[in-house]
């Protein structure tokens, strides 16, 4: 029920929460589990395909590039072109989706146009996959270009998940999915929090693990897949981002009521 205040006539008027525009995502539990659960799945897939596809490149995170520049760069055997451009295109496109829609004050908006681009830029790097595979090396200025895609791709959803899906777990970053995991599960073995914080990490600790579930389900599946059909694999990721664009029109309770 919505609080109310009094107007000038001394009536009672409805106050609409702004929190329920800014990050209405969709109805709990359908929209506020399942989407960030299936974005897990697709950044665990794109992750592992990309990894064997283009020479060892990460696409979700640039974690795991800036290991791989700096131990090929002290040991002086580094030669890939994908993990180095992966960093500052990551960066670029993050940058570029922010100044884009992080001023929509919409979310359902801005969530929708990002969960487009997101899907659009993972069928891109599969058309071009489709088109030219297989690389010749993944140094390959095609190879490199497709890998790309995955990159900016990847940086899409990590924009999206904190402009418009407030206080979702991370759909991408596992190490910290699974630290708060376990501090919520400490916090609810305590069970000496009040009993709506402790409803709010109960929830919090159910989409946390669903998102991991998600992402380990999806390496797998990708890696599986990457075997049997190579570069035709990321159709995985593409079906899954195409999912996710109409799961996310839902409307609902918002992530903020946490």
């Amino acid at each position: 029920m919505l609080p109310r205040v009094n107007d000038s006539e001394g009536g009672r008027q409805p106050v609409r929460s702004e929190r329920a525009d800014r990050g209405a995502v969709a109805t709990w539990p359908r929209i506020n589990w399942w989407l960030p659960a299936i974005l897990s799945t697709t950044a665990g897939a794109v992750d592992v395909i990309g990894f064997l596809v283009f020479g060892g490149l990460f696409t979700a995170h640039i974690t795991g590039n800036l290991v791989v520049i700096a131990a090929h760069y002290v040991t002086g055997g580094f030669g890939q072109v994908g993990p180095i451009l992966a960093v500052p295109v990551f960066i670029a496109v993050l940058g570029v989706v922010a100044l884009l829609f992080g001023g929509i004050e919409s979310k359902t908006k801005s969530r929708r146009a990002l969960l487009v681009l997101h899907a659009a830029l993972l069928a891109s790097c599969l058309g071009f996959g489709l088109g030219f595979a297989p690389f010749s090396s993944s140094d390959s200025p095609v190879a490199v270009l497709a890998g790309m895609f995955a990159v900016a791709a990847m940086a899409a959803q990590n924009a999206l998940v904190k402009l418009a899906l407030l206080e979702s777990p991370s759909t991408a970053v596992m190490t910290t999915n699974t630290t708060q995991l376990i501090v919520d599960v400490a916090a609810l073995v305590r069970s000496a929090e009040e009993p709506d914080k402790l409803g709010r990490i109960r929830r919090r600790a159910r989409v946390t693990f669903l998102c991991m579930a998600g992402f380990v389900a999806g390496c797998v599946a990708g890696a599986v897949l990457e075997l049997r059909f190579g570069v035709g694999a990321l159709v995985l990721p593409v079906i899954l981002a195409t999912l996710a664009v109409p799961l996310g029109e839902q409307k609902g309770r918002t992530y903020e009521q946490f």
